[in-house]
Formats: structure tokens, sequence, C-alpha cells
């Protein structure tokens, strides 16, 4: 599952010139030249990480980091600000609103791509892990299978790329648009209440070993994986 990557930048060049980096580093790109352009793309495809510029038209970068950080969809989505703004008082501000790394203009590909490979390994680790295993729940990417108290669980693949994806963000609430971006790709145009379908799947290949508690509904809202019963 390609890791989405959302640059929100207001100089064309330095837009251009960032997303053809990180799109050539294998990574899908996602553009914004302003707020509330950034503000569609996430209601769109919400991405796995936000590379934001500072100094925005009309609402700062800064205070963008601030309103994404109190928002229950988006706190959890790492922040890395690129600014030219370089004293020690500006990037306290920076990680005070949330931001996770900080990179001032001018800087190189190679520091920008290293920057992005340590936020995502330090934010959400198990994009590079092969086991994830979530209180007893172990699925393993390498061999495909899903293990549950020393028992394997039988699922298909639609419903094995759900649980992936589930696991990879605990506790986090997401509708059914998003989820059918996220699990089947954005260009398959299928309906919502398929995802309703591989749900109840899901639920029924974790219910033998007590797990499909986990995979909750929220009325409004979408579905989450949480441990919280």
């Amino acid at each position: 599952m390609s890791i989405k990557i959302l640059m929100v930048e207001d100089e064309a060049a330095i837009r251009e010139m960032v997303c053809f980096t990180i799109t050539q580093a294998g990574y899908q790109v996602l553009e914004a030249e302003s707020v509330a352009a950034a503000r569609v793309a996430i209601a769109d495809s919400l991405p796995d990480l936000i590379l934001l510029d500072w100094m925005l038209p009309g609402v700062s970068g800064i205070e963008y980091a601030r309103t994404l950080k109190k928002d229950e969809m988006t706190k959890h989505i790492p922040i890395i600000m690129l600014t030219a703004r370089g004293d020690e008082f500006d990037k306290i501000r920076g990680f005070e609103v949330g931001a996770d790394d900080y990179i001032t203009k001018p800087f190189s590909v190679k520091e920008l791509q290293a920057r992005i490979k340590a936020v995502l390994r330090r934010t959400a680790p198990a994009l590079d892990e092969e086991i994830i295993d979530v209180d007893g729940l172990r699925l393993d990417m390498s061999s495909h299978r899903v293990m549950a108290n020393g028992n394997s669980l039988e699922m298909g693949p639609t419903e094995f790329r759900m649980l992936h994806f589930f696991m990879s963000h605990v506790e986090r609430v997401f509708s059914r648009g998003q989820l059918l971006d996220r699990v089947w790709g954005g260009n398959v145009y299928i309906d919502e209440r398929t995802v309703d379908v591989h749900i109840r799947r899901l639920r029924k290949a974790l219910e033998p070993e007590k797990y499909d508690r986990y995979v909750q509904t929220v009325r409004g809202a979408g579905y989450r994986f949480s441990t919280r019963l």
C-alpha cells in the first residue's frame, strides 16, 4: 500500500521540485497551494504525512498545523514544517503546535528524503515492519498470515488488506470513503456499502479468537480498530 504524502506549498517551483523528488522515492503525492486546497485534498484522501510550508497565503502553516493536531481525524498525521525561518524560537513554535520535524529552506533532496523516512519510521513503525502485533493478534506481511492464540485465521485478500490498514492505524476512525481509498485505492469506483460487506467478513474471520470486538462501528462516522472495549 503506497504511502501518501501531502505537500502544502504556495511556491509552484518548490512544490514541483519536492513532489518530483518524493514521487521518485516511491511515495504517492498529493499537492496543495494553500490551506483551503489542503483541506479539500485531506477530505478526499487522508495522507500518511504532511509537508507543510510555514508561510502560506491566508492561513499560515503554523496555524493550520495547530488545527490539524486538534482534529480527531488528522491529529495522528505526522507533520514536517518547511520554512525559511531558521532561528531557535521559530523551531520551538513549530514543535509546540505539534510538528514532528522541521526543515529549513534551502534544503537538499537527500536531507528531505532522510527526514521523511525518519518521521515515518518514528510515527508509524508498522509501515516498516513485516509483522504487526496488536494485543496478541499478529499479522505477518511476508507470509500473508494472521495468527491469534497460536491459531491461524483464514480471510480473503481484501479482509487481509483491511486488517493490515486497521492494525497500522489503531484507535483512528475512518469513514467508508476513506477506507475505500486506503484499502481499495483511489482509482477504484465501487459503492461505499461494499465496505460494510467486508467489515462483516473481517469480523467473522476474527470471531473464533474473539478479536471481532476490536473492529468497531462508530455511529455516524465509520469504523475503527480499537482494543478499548
